[in-house]
């Protein structure tokens, strides 16, 4: 029985349906994807370090490319979106990708940028986050994808080629059956325990007075495992991941590394051929030079705080822990100093476009131009066209801008099930305000209505009312059914009236 089964497999393999983008990026031939991506992920601020220069050559032609996100909790977020984007980026230069999702190393929890040990989930928890983040993946690619193709004229002309389909894996697939021997007769015997030492975040917790586990301390290894085995079973050549994975891609270099030496001493124990020969036969002398490791620089604001919180709370990517109002919200507040770096990393803008909104933007500062695009492009990446529409409406109602815009179709989808949203008849457009928005629910009572009105917090589409005993049949309706209010500290809400 293995010492690391914690129950049944519970990861989920899928992908997406292959598709082409027409003249996205210059595929040229099946041989070479055009332009360099180390170079265009560098220009836009994506690069923090490479393990190799070899790297830029070996990316001219397509390649096999891994993402890895552990679910210690049912969705990722904001701060998991600038490693997401690299990853779309190589999916639409035409390299193959893969996320995986650690199902497995997930029960353990990286250490990399902590000061304590992470609480263990339970294997039903645990289940659960896999499978919710395995469908998030594949809906960013997929939408990934459609976005990319609004800039496919940017990105150079020429034959487009096939991309090809995504593949999320979960490590939970070939580690649960590992024994404590067999790991340590493979990975354990090809690593050396100062090199272990020598990682910092391993460093940082010995000298730390939490200390670290010794679980803790092996998730190196499982991570350099996975990096083999995909290496091994899928030409896997290039790890992707922040700037705080250093030490655990290198280690699944150097395993890489490692375990084809041990392959060509233990062919040459069997063989009278040469080591040299050995490897050139089974081909090994060409792969095991080809692994290699991209990090992503951790983002922080131009205050130095993280970046992907608001006020202390993960900025969500699914919009049922965060909504794509608040969401969009989060973009659109961004500072200043921060938002020409944003519009690189977190859009897919050619960089001459984003030059030109900068101009403008540096004009007429206070308009946030190029804030309303951040927020625009992200959304539209992260939740649709739908859900960027939704978010705008929201938007203009919330804050009662371009209320004369509104359509009735566009406010019914985006307060779906939303108490904001209030149906009248027509014969309620002759009724006081003050009688309707107590009636309603919008305010507690019709005194509440009356003192609210009359002390000018009270406002239709935009417009202050003070007098209760006003109706709607004198207020213009917006797109013939609609009418904007504002209550005081209760909020905004929106009043559509049914057609008979």
């Amino acid at each position: 029985m293995s010492l690391f089964k914690l129950g049944r497999a519970f990861g989920v393999r899928s992908g997406l349906a292959s598709s082409s983008l027409s003249s996205y990026y210059s595929f040229g031939s099946r041989r070479s994807v055009g332009t360099n991506i180390v170079d265009d992920l560098t220009e836009r601020g994506f690069v923090a370090n490479i393990t190799s220069p070899k790297l830029k050559e070996a990316t001219m032609k397509p390649i096999s490319v891994y993402l890895g996100v552990d679910p210690t909790a049912k969705s990722l977020h904001a701060g998991n979106l600038l490693a997401l984007l690299g990853l779309l980026h190589f999916h639409i230069k035409g390299h193959q990708v893969f996320a995986l999702v650690g199902g497995f190393t997930g029960s353990i929890g990286d250490p990399s940028g902590r000061s304590s040990e992470r609480q263990a989930l339970s294997p039903a928890t645990l289940a659960l986050n896999v499978e919710a983040i395995t469908f998030q993946i594949n809906t960013f690619l997929e939408r990934g994808q459609r976005y990319a193709t609004k800039y496919s004229s940017d990105y150079g002309t020429g034959k487009a080629g096939e991309l090809k389909s995504p593949k999320v894996v979960n490590n939970m697939d070939w580690s649960q059956e590992i024994t404590l021997l067999d790991f340590l007769r493979t990975v354990g015997k090809e690593v050396k325990v100062q090199h272990m030492l020598n990682r910092d975040s391993v460093k940082n917790r010995l000298s730390s007075e939490a200390g670290i586990s010794f679980t803790e301390f092996t998730y190196q290894l499982l991570q350099a495992q996975d990096f083999l085995h995909l290496h091994k079973t899928h030409q896997v050549t290039l790890q992707l991941g922040g700037s705080d994975q250093w030490g655990n891609i290198t280690a699944g270099i150097d395993l890489i590394h490692r375990s084809y030496s041990a392959e060509s001493r233990e062919g040459h124990s069997k063989s009278t051929h040469t080591p040299a020969e050995i490897e050139e036969k089974e081909g090994l002398a060409v792969r095991k030079d080809k692994a290699w490791g991209l990090t992503i620089p951790l983002l922080t604001t131009s205050s130095g705080e993280k970046f992907g919180k608001s006020v202390g709370n993960p900025v969500w990517l699914d919009d049922g822990l965060t909504s794509v109002f608040d969401f969009y919200q989060f973009f659109l507040r961004v500072q200043d100093a921060d938002v020409e770096r944003y519009l690189k990393l977190f859009t897919l803008l050619p960089l001459k476009q984003i030059e030109n909104i900068m101009t403008d933007h540096n004009n007429k500062p206070e308009t946030r131009s190029a804030q309303r695009i951040l927020a625009s492009e992200v959304t539209e990446l992260v939740h649709g066209q739908r859900g960027l529409s939704k978010a705008q409406t929201q938007t203009k109602i919330i804050y009662g801008s371009d209320l004369p815009t509104l359509t009735t179709s566009d406010v019914l989808e985006a307060f779906t099930d939303d108490p904001r949203l209030k149906f009248i008849s027509r014969e309620d457009l002759d009724t006081k305000i003050s009688v309707l928005i107590a009636k309603e629910g919008m305010v507690p009572s019709r005194r509440a209505a009356n003192t609210m009105i009359t002390s000018g917090g009270f406002t239709l589409n935009g417009q202050k009312v003070t007098d209760p005993q006003s109706t709607l049949s004198s207020v213009c309706l917006i797109d013939k059914q609609l009418v904007v209010l504002k209550l005081g500290k209760a909020g905004n809400f929106v009043v559509c009236v049914k057609d008979e």
